[in-house]
């Protein structure tokens, strides 16, 4: 087993080691169950050795969920570590849920209750956390097994869950029946549109991913572009599809960080890579895009983000997606994204599109294609363990953003002389594409597309 897959095994934070703090399982185990007592929307099922109990209120949507724990310890886990106890007991075997998703959401959905309810008791929990926390191994071995290179797991494990356009971000279902590689493609078509892309036009991409919004820019639009990765996999996988495609010509794929990048551009695209470059660099990242363009141009940002009022807690906590998914990683807001704009550069947004709800619904189907091709999975070496996890991390995700806790937008950002309008107005010969309709008011100076009122039906 290689240490990417040996991220953590049943018993690591199971009753073995807990068993040395046996008055810390005890109250940690009572104040779990008093914080399951303030669930107010959505029922909780909880089966445990001592029997089986129902938390919360049936929820107007119906939202239930049942829990069925294989070892009471787990309890005193979540009590002490939250969240991360509950996803690290998730991936070690300890308990299982008929509906995760369904569970995040009753948990997100009650959050305000939950964290009032842990704040008055974090006094006294405060010094368990901490013994429970020197019982975690803390060596360079340990670190290397915890955290490993996101896109070093390989091609062959994305392909497992994503759709044959290799996209790995939010799709766009803007119509009934599509499927995940047709809202895939509808994305990326909106991202060029929005740009008003045209033939003579070198479009810059920080973040070619595995090729898919270069090909359609050049193929779809006739214009020159020029993409940017650091994963080594991931430029290998896009220059050989970008040959296959014939556009060798058209699209040069380079290997740098964005810091290195020179030149000036017309257009620039950078779809949910600003997630990477981690909060201290916010700033750096905004006014090297703004220098890369030239006076009039224009760069389309996507961005998964966080609710401006968690904004600040979120930057710097340590969570499941920190610590086993996206080292590095962080969500900005909408407004610390404005913020870095108005002090960084000269770019202003010029429009904004909130998709989060369609992230749900693209998080549902690479759920149910991984769990479809379990059996590849394990033929690839992944032990259950990193099966488990992965199943968390889709599940955690559509539940954060079906609940909005998380969501995703698409801001258009003008230089100074860019005249560029969305929908495309004066200067474009091209009719808009369907969509809806553009709220009134402003954000940052921006009209806001609520595209979430077309996103597909959720269900609990």
């Amino acid at each position: 087993m290689s240490d990417q897959q040996n991220m953590l095994h049943p018993g690591r934070l199971g009753p073995g080691r807990l068993a040395r703090l046996p008055l810390t399982q005890r109250f940690a185990t009572r104040f779990a169950h008093a914080l399951l007592g303030r669930l107010e929307e959505g029922e909780l099922t909880l089966e445990t050795q001592a029997g089986r109990r129902v938390f919360g209120e049936p929820a107007r949507d119906g939202l239930c969920a049942q829990v069925r724990l294989r070892d009471d310890a787990v309890l005193a886990v979540v009590a002490m570590r939250g969240a991360l106890g509950a996803a690290e007991t998730y991936i070690a075997g300890l308990w299982e849920c008929d509906d995760l998703t369904a569970l995040v959401r009753i948990l997100v959905r009650n959050q305000a209750a939950l964290e009032a309810m842990d704040h008055r008791w974090s006094f006294a929990l405060k010094p368990l956390r901490l013994a429970l926390d020197r019982l975690r191994p803390r060596g360079r071995g340990a670190a290397r097994r915890d955290i490993h290179a996101h896109y070093d797991l390989g091609n062959e494990f994305f392909a497992l869950f994503l759709d044959p356009s290799m996209t790995y971000s939010c799709a766009i279902f803007d119509r009934p029946g599509m499927t995940l590689e047709e809202a895939s493609i509808a994305k990326i078509d909106r991202a060029c549109a929005k740009l008003d892309l045209r033939p003579g036009d070198h479009l810059l991409e920080i973040g070619t991913g595995w090729g898919s919004m270069a090909i359609h820019a050049a193929r779809e639009y006739g214009c020159r572009v020029t993409t940017t990765t650091i994963s080594k996999r991931q430029a290998a996988f896009a220059h050989q599809r970008i040959e296959e495609e014939g556009l060798g010509d058209r699209i040069t794929v380079l290997e740098r960080d964005f810091r290195d990048l020179e030149g000036v551009y017309d257009k620039l695209v950078s779809i949910e890579m600003i997630e990477a470059v981690g909060a201290p660099l916010l700033g750096t990242y905004v006014r090297k895009c703004g220098e890369l363009l030239k006076p009039d141009g224009a760069m389309l940002l996507q961005s998964i983000t966080i609710d401006d009022r968690h904004y600040e807690r979120a930057k710097s906590r340590v969570d499941f997606l920190k610590k086993y998914i996206f080292p590095g990683s962080f969500l900005p807001s909408v407004s610390a994204i404005s913020t870095a704009l108005a002090r960084e550069s000269d770019l202003r947004v010029g429009h904004l599109e909130d998709i989060g709800l369609h992230y749900a619904a693209t998080l549902r189907q690479w759920r149910e294609n991984f769990g479809a091709r379990l059996d590849e999975a394990r033929a690839l070496g992944l032990d259950e363990p990193f099966i488990r996890m992965w199943m968390w991390y889709f599940c955690y995700c559509e539940g954060t953003f079906a609940e909005r806790r998380a969501s995703d937008v698409q801001m258009l950002l003008l230089k100074p002389r860019c005249g560029l309008e969305w929908p495309l107005r004066a200067h474009s010969g091209q009719a808009a594409p369907a969509g809806p309709d553009t709220e009134g008011g402003a954000h940052a100076a921006s009209a806001v597309t609520r595209s979430h009122r077309d996103a597909p039906a959720l269900s609990s």
